[in-house]
């Protein structure tokens, strides 16, 4: 099963992803980075639902090899995200608003749970809910090669601010972007403990009309639940 923390980078990484405007670059100067901003920003504008297939891979810090998994994201404003992981195990992911519901038929268990809990902020719930940018709550810089990787992606690094006296747990996020469409093609995600996250997209479907319905989880009968302190 899931743990609390691999649960906490799972739905912020959907949140990432797709469903946050980048908004100000107070600290960039770069005109390229500043064209690739408002690229971004013009396609989270012009998206109101999206689902795409994933492969997350988290290297836990002190081990060699990583945990690799695999499913759908679905996502739809304001506020609803879901992930489906398929492989190696079944496991559901519900977020609606602050409402946080993962389930593991395997298991036949629901974890319930509230996001501002989960993430430590109320930031996550906010760009969730499309009132916050990224610029709220990291400083965005360009890549160190001049805003593009070897595979020429266009790609920007987001370092967190800091908040009030709590320590940050994140050292930085790289997203990777296809020049073409410019969503999200990939997020890696650098933990201070040394774990990394990473996840790559593929196949991904913008404005098809997606029902609430979809994003939305009812607790079958017989299903223990489980609320989070």
């Amino acid at each position: 099963m899931m743990s609390l923390p691999f649960l906490r980078w799972a739905i912020y990484l959907g949140i990432i992803c797709f469903m946050m405007p980048v908004s100000d670059t107070s600290a960039a100067s770069v005109s390229v980075m500043e064209d690739i901003v408002a690229k971004v920003d013009a396609r989270y504008a012009q998206t109101k639902d999206l689902q795409a297939d994933f492969v997350q891979e988290t290297i836990l810090e002190g081990f060699t090899t990583g945990f690799t998994s695999s499913g759908r994201l679905y996502l739809k404003k304001p506020g609803l995200l879901r992930w489906d992981y398929l492989h190696p195990s079944e496991e559901q992911i519900y977020v609606n608003g602050d409402q946080v519901m993962m389930y593991v038929p395997e298991h036949q268990q629901v974890v319930k749970g509230a996001l501002t809990q989960m993430a430590a902020s109320k930031g996550p719930l906010a760009l969730l809910q499309g009132a916050g940018n990224l610029s709220q709550q990291f400083t965005i810089l360009e890549s160190a090669d001049g805003s593009k990787d070897n595979e020429k992606f266009p790609s920007l690094t987001l370092v967190p601010k800091p908040v009030d006296q709590t320590p940050p747990t994140i050292k930085k996020i790289v997203l990777k972007l296809f020049p073409d469409t410019y969503f999200i093609q990939g997020i890696t995600l650098f933990e201070v403990s040394g774990n990394i996250s990473h996840v790559m997209f593929d196949h991904i479907q913008a404005n098809t009309g997606l029902s609430s319905s979809q994003l939305t989880f009812d607790v079958p009968p017989d299903v223990v639940v489980v609320e989070l302190p």
